[in-house]
């Protein structure tokens, strides 16, 4: 299964990005959704997974949880907003996988594009896709695609999707 992988929107969705997701059987949203026609946009396009950020107001709150935690192809996943990265674990977050670990570990927030395992949690894949919105201090607008088959987790694509500041897209 291919996944697109966005986060960090605030309210803007790049053109570009659904040709990146048109082989993607699902996406996925870690946060910041900015607004509802983004979420509706996506799923509209594809099943979509998605989880609230900051930003979001009472009514993304309403249509995407917190956290995400669910099983795909044999992968363990979990998805939240704020999550942080191997060593700077919010608390809450740490204290969570020491009692349950999963394989695939997703989050946004920071925007910043990061692909790194944490051997600290069973070699736990941690990505975070960065920002694919014009608001934040990032200067290129990013996400990730990647395939999950049968417990394994491969073909991992950084993707940039333009200069935040630049007029044309």
């Amino acid at each position: 299964m291919k996944i697109g992988l966005l986060s960090d929107t605030h309210a803007h969705l790049n053109p570009r990005i659904f040709e990146y997701l048109e082989p993607c059987q699902e996406i996925w949203h870690a946060g910041d959704f900015g607004s509802t026609a983004v979420s509706d946009q996506l799923s509209a396009f594809r099943p979509l997974r998605g989880v609230y950020g900051n930003i979001d107001g009472a009514e993304l709150r309403a249509m995407h949880p917190l956290h995400q935690r669910f099983t795909l192809e044999g992968v363990r996943i979990w998805m939240t907003h704020i999550g942080g990265y191997p060593g700077h674990y919010p608390p809450a977050i740490r204290q969570s996988l020491q009692v349950q670990s999963c394989d695939l570990f997703i989050c946004g927030h920071s925007h910043i594009l990061r692909v790194m395992r944490d051997k600290q949690y069973t070699n736990m894949l941690v990505m975070n896709p960065g920002a694919a919105g014009l608001e934040g201090f990032h200067k290129m607008k990013t996400m990730l695609r990647f395939d999950i088959d049968k417990g394994k987790i491969s073909n991992v694509e950084a993707i940039e999707l333009g200069l935040r500041g630049a007029l044309k897209e």
